[in-house]
């Protein structure tokens, strides 16, 4: 159970050592590791963290280095891991002055800038410098891994892959530690050689996010369908996504035009090496104004999201605030201290946005302190009402995972899947477990009967199986 968090917004304070106050709230909640977004250095006082020009160091707003043993410590001593984000695919456009001591950069370009130099000439030394960073979170910070972030955008064409490398090198770290360590990449490539072992031609990865589960889960809830969410939706892709782990696995891709992806061998790959999530810091400030999904959906919806991410076999993740229903936006914030590179953000991002239908004043300002300061959590409300429901929900769903054997069943091919798309349910069968689900506004009849283990509803027990109230679901034991 993997819990993401923005340690600048996660508290009113947004240092580490106010984030280490919350930790025994995480334990309660049933969190296994805590993911924190960058904490590398960046330019500016507040940041989402990833235009990071310092690697090595820890930003000092948040405590700088020794803030960060503390957190680790603190997170230790709870029994909580620690995964630390680290961005290797771009350097920030403020305060970078790399390329005037070496060829750090190449000559090719992702969305963020230029790209970093893994194999051009010269790139042995680059190399060597992004290992030993990512390194040096784990064995001197003794962060339990990393989340490496969009490596997609890692152009690499040598016969080694930079991935590959560290994967072999994180695991030699590990044997010299005595300690697991892990790697979560962030792709959207949908390309199981990720997460496939190096002795099976794989580069090794732990686990990787994996956004089709969200899209289908997400699209399929809300009705939303833009952008690249154009191909999900209905509960077709849904049951499919849910039993393969990629929705796109050579399939055609509408927002790509072309072919995308390749199948996952469930035989061989447990679902635990994807990551299953209704929320992530991207799907929600990437949203022009910053909207969580509690802020459009009832909590009725929400708590069906969580039922069929925390009901699957997936590793779990959530974000920040996310299981109460947080009231709070997650807004894309900086603080370039220059003001040119700040009014091109601003401006950019306003333009961005009106060419998809958006009147750019709606667009927060990323430069405006406003916008950092609304997307912290707000802690007083977590007891209050459907905040308070929901975060109960969320709690007893993470302890089914944890004290019910049949829903630890990592091997998606032990997982069946049943579903009506015009009347709307659908039903995760995992051992003698049933997570029902009703995503239609009113009540339906779903054909599964058993003893009712965890709910959010009434259900009631009926010829036909089971009557689930409108956006709602059930855990039935049905054996």
């Amino acid at each position: 159970m993997v819990y993401e968090l923005h340690i600048g917004t996660f508290t009113p304070a947004g240092i580490f050592d106010s984030a280490i106050e919350r930790l025994d709230y995480l334990v309660d909640l049933g969190v296994d590791f805590v993911e924190v977004m960058p904490v590398n250095a960046f330019s500016g006082t507040h940041g989402w963290g990833y235009d990071g020009v310092l690697w090595y160091a820890v930003h000092e707003p948040y405590g700088g280095p020794d803030g960060l043993v503390r957190f680790v410590n603190a997170c230790h001593e709870r029994g909580l891991g620690l995964l630390i984000d680290a961005v290797f695919n771009h350097l920030g456009p403020s305060g970078n002055y790399l390329p005037l001591f070496g060829p750090y950069l190449s000559s090719g370009r992702n969305p963020w800038g230029d790209s970093v130099n893994l194999s051009d000439a010269h790139a042995d030394e680059v190399r060597r410098y992004i290992l030993d960073c990512a390194l040096r979170w784990m064995r001197d910070f003794h962060a339990d891994g990393l989340r490496l972030d969009a490596v997609h955008a890692l152009v690499d064409t040598t016969a080694i892959h930079i991935l590959e490398e560290l994967s072999a090198e994180t695991d030699a770290l590990a044997a010299e530690l005595g300690r697991p360590l892990s790697l979560i990449a962030e792709s959207d490539l949908n390309d199981p050689r990720l997460i496939t072992p190096r002795d099976k031609g794989g580069y090794g990865m732990t686990a990787q996010w994996d956004d089709d589960i969200h899209h289908a889960i997400h699209t399929a809830v809300s009705g939303e369908r833009q952008g690249y969410y154009a191909d999900f939706g209905s509960l077709r892709v849904l049951a499919d996504t849910m039993k393969k782990g990629y929705f796109h696995a050579g399939t055609y891709s509408s927002f790509r035009h072309r072919r995308h992806g390749r199948p996952l061998d469930t035989a061989t790959t447990p679902a635990t090496r994807l990551l299953a999530y209704t929320l992530t810091h991207d799907q929600v400030g990437n949203r022009a104004v910053g909207d969580r999904p509690s802020q459009n959906l009832t909590t009725g919806q929400l708590a069906v999201k969580a039922a069929l991410a925390l009901g699957s076999p997936y590793t779990a993740m959530l974000f920040m605030g996310e299981e109460w229903g947080s009231s709070s936006p997650f807004q894309f914030f900086s603080s370039h201290p220059e003001p040119d590179l700040g009014r091109a953000t601003a401006e950019g991002r306003k333009a961005e946005f009106a060419a998809h239908g958006w009147d750019a004043d709606e667009i927060p300002d990323p430069q405006d302190p406003e916008t950092f300061l609304r997307s912290k959590l707000d802690w007083s409300e977590i007891d209050e009402g459907d905040h308070g429901r929901l975060r109960r929900i969320y709690r007893a769903l993470i302890a089914l995972r944890r004290d019910e054997p049949d829903m630890a069943d990592p091997w998606l091919d032990h997982m069946s899947v049943a579903y009506e798309e015009k009347r709307r349910w659908i039903v995760l069968q995992r051992g003698g477990l049933a997570v029902a689900c009703n995503l239609a506004d009113g009540p339906v009849s779903v054909p599964v009967t058993g003893e009712v283990v965890l709910a959010w509803g009434e259900p009631v027990a009926v010829p036909e199986g089971t009557r689930l109230d409108g956006q709602s679901f059930a855990v039935l034991r049905v054996r």
